[in-house]
């Protein structure tokens, strides 16, 4: 049974924070915060001084790993987002198995869950070693060319798709391999879809949907928004609310991968979970789906998800509505409505960037 709080929240706190958090991150968990305050009728709090009470409800802008971030938390009535037993459960590690049974791993590594995942991801191997990077990336690359992602990286931001050996050894030279890296088969012509579902205290919602590269200031595809369709309801909903026999398998490969991991790390909490499911051609041109990476966190369709949320939580009638969030980067942003407005600005590290989110549909075709 999913827990519930025991009081109503006294308050809803923007909290932790990366002490690197960017201003348009600092908009966005501070927009998060003032949604979940009038969907559960409380205040915002500004500050974590003086002393937070039990009653507190958290929005953390990453995934919290216990023992490590000073939160005490036990379940997840006290959070929008999740708490994991090691950093590396909340990235894309975890979707993919080691090179091989001896390949070095980080401690707490489930050496079952590659296997457990079966058909719900891509071919593809996590490596902490530039010698299995090399040996893992040479063995995929007999099936076609080879993407490589950071596992910390967010957004898009770090991936390199690599066609031959030469391209491999180079890439995998300039990349952090001792930190994590995922390799994995690299698909053309894709979508990729968002599914997911979350609760906040009686209020849940289950959706699908689908999101958008764009291209930031320096031009590299990244994260661009989500255009989802959401329902009441929690994880069992999805079987029937898929439109489409693409969509519906989408959601079952969610279901499935949820299942593993948590099968996994039992330890996982979690009130927000998202997964990127990406359907594309490989190298043969044959359709593939898999889950690409998961994310536990409050996340860059979060503001749509909590638009929902709140949606329905004052129009008792409805059982469906459309919610976006969108990011484009540019100092003239394409026109959009005041009241979805998030940021838009000169951001410290991202540079011109506007986000909005909110009811409504919003256009997306796809990204790996």
């Amino acid at each position: 049974m999913t827990p519930t709080l025991k009081q109503s929240p006294a308050c809803v706190l923007a909290y932790p924070r990366r002490a690197e958090a960017s201003e348009h991150e600092v908009a966005s968990q501070s927009r998060m915060a003032s949604l979940l305050a009038s969907l559960l009728g409380c205040a915002v709090r500004e500050s974590a001084e003086p002393a937070l009470t039990d009653s507190t409800y958290y929005v953390p802008d990453h995934t919290l790993v216990a023992n490590i971030d000073d939160v005490e938390i036990t379940d997840e009535s006290r959070l929008f987002g999740g708490i994991v037993p090691h950093g590396f459960v909340a990235t894309k590690a975890v979707t993919h198995g080691l090179w091989q049974a001896s390949s070095q791993a980080p401690e707490g590594w489930n050496a079952v869950l590659g296997g457990d995942l079966g058909d719900a991801v891509l071919t593809g191997y996590t490596v902490f070693t530039r010698d299995d990077a090399l040996s893992a990336g040479r063995a995929l690359m007999q099936r076609g060319p080879v993407r490589l992602k950071p596992i910390y990286a967010n957004a898009g931001r770090g991936q390199c798709v690599v066609e031959d050996a030469t391209a491999l050894q180079r890439a995998i030279e300039t990349s952090d391999a001792e930190g994590g890296l995922v390799l994995e088969e690299n698909l053309t012509d894709v979508r990729t879809f968002s599914v997911g579902w979350c609760r906040v205290g009686p209020h849940h919602i289950a959706y699908t949907g689908t999101q958008c590269l764009t291209p930031d200031n320096q031009g590299e595809l990244v994260y661009g928004g989500s255009s989802l369709r959401c329902v009441r309801g929690d994880v069992h909903t999805l079987a029937g609310m898929a439109t489409d026999a693409d969509m519906r398998r989408a959601a079952q490969l969610a279901v499935q991968y949820d299942a593993a991991v948590n099968r996994a790390y039992p330890a996982l909490i979690a009130s927000r979970r998202n997964y990127d499911v990406v359907i594309g051609r490989d190298y043969d041109g044959q359709t593939r789906l898999g889950v690409l990476e998961q994310s536990w966190r409050a996340g860059g369709a979060s503001i749509a998800e909590l638009s929902a949320m709140l949606y329905f939580a004052q129009n008792a009638s409805a059982s469906e509505v459309d919610a976006y969030t969108c990011e484009v980067y540019g100092r003239h942003p394409r026109p959009f409505e005041e009241s979805h407005l998030v940021y838009s600005g000169e951001d410290s590290r991202a540079g011109w960037i506007t986000k909005t989110g909110g009811i409504g549909k919003g256009g997306s075709d796809g990204a790996q």
